[in-house]
């Protein structure tokens, strides 16, 4: 198994890099978020990666952190879930915010991502839930428990999707002076901005 790369970017595309390792050069298919963190062309880059064997082709995937390669393969796993799109997921959500809204069960937020349904969305939500409660419970909450799952799970409550309220969480200052009720306060401004 291959389980990464690094080498120099010789190109990109708008779901693949192609990387020169030595002599030789990958096609390496990575979902958009990993792009944008690759850098320039001919600059030195590394991917951690997976590689697939689809009927008689060999396809190797890349992601920027072993996080994402890992959150990749339960995506990948799910029944109705492909390669294709599980990188499109990927490229439209962070894996906190997939993490999120799918143990939200918010599967409205899912179905904006290009090539998910309700039926896939709903499916998503069954199998993955039990194993991301296990073990990316820590991705919920970024910067740990505390006032963020609370902050998260109010905004929820109050109709906004997980992966808005993520959004919202990540630039709220991490003050320990602001109350809790001050904190959704400010949550509550910037999603009306």
């Amino acid at each position: 198994m291959i389980t990464a790369i690094e080498g120099v970017l010789e190109s990109r595309g708008s779901d693949y890099a192609v990387v020169r390792v030595g002599g030789i050069s990958l096609q390496i298919y990575v979902p958009s978020s990993s792009l944008d963190r690759l850098g320039p062309i001919g600059g030195r880059v590394r991917l951690h990666t997976l590689l697939q064997l689809k009927e008689e082709n060999l396809i190797l995937y890349g992601f920027s952190s072993e996080e994402e390669r890992e959150f990749f393969k339960l995506l990948n796993g799910v029944s109705g879930v492909g390669p294709r799109l599980a990188i499109s997921m990927l490229s439209h959500l962070s894996t906190e915010e997939l993490a999120s809204t799918i143990l939200s069960g918010d599967s409205e937020a899912l179905t904006r991502i290009p090539g998910v349904g309700r039926k896939t969305a709903a499916r998503l939500a069954l199998e993955l839930k039990g194993k991301l409660e296990k073990g990316w419970s820590d991705l919920v909450t970024p910067g740990g428990a505390g006032d963020n799952g609370e902050i998260v799970a109010a905004l929820t409550a109050l109709g906004y999707s997980a992966a808005e309220a993520l959004r919202v969480v990540s630039v709220l200052p991490p003050s320990p002076e602001v109350d809790l009720e001050e904190k959704i306060k400010l949550a509550l401004r910037y999603l009306s901005k």
